[in-house]
């Protein structure tokens, strides 16, 4: 039971990753498709044109699930580019905090959940001392020359 231990928080990590980069792709189709600019968005972070909006949720979306799916292999490397991203989807939600702020925090929410899920579950299995299976030895350990 102990191998399985956080493999949950790992698998949570995983889909919500990919699931919030499906959903930044579908934004980003959404931004493409507009072809104007959006009067409310003068003071905004990224300018007023709605397509700027669409490569940036278009290039934040395909490496989200790229994070995802690497996060699902198990990897080190995967699980280091999966914190990254996350932190990078929360950050990028901070642009819309002025427009829609309980998405946004929500958001912001969710990346730091998945952070938490990839920093304290994803590490490397440390090795067990006294070589039992409960992580602590009974009985002392021989003299030595016995």
């Amino acid at each position: 039971m102990d191998t399985d231990r956080g493999s949950g928080w790992l698998t949570f990590s995983a889909v919500v990753l990919v699931f919030a980069g499906i959903m930044k792709i579908f934004d980003s189709i959404w931004a493409f498709r507009v072809h104007r600019n959006a009067a409310n968005f003068t003071d905004a972070t990224l300018g007023s044109s709605v397509r700027a909006y669409g490569w940036w949720w278009l290039i934040i979306g395909i490496l989200l699930i790229i994070a995802g799916f690497a996060v699902l292999q198990g990897s080190q490397i995967g699980r280091w580019f999966g914190i990254v991203m996350a932190a990078v989807g929360g950050i990028a939600s901070l642009a819309w905090m002025p427009y829609e702020p309980v998405w946004a925090f929500t958001y912001i929410i969710i990346a730091i959940l998945v952070i938490y899920g990839l920093s304290a579950y994803g590490g490397l299995e440390m090795p067990e001392m006294g070589g039992t299976s409960g992580g602590s030895s009974t009985s002392p350990p021989p003299p030595p020359g016995s």
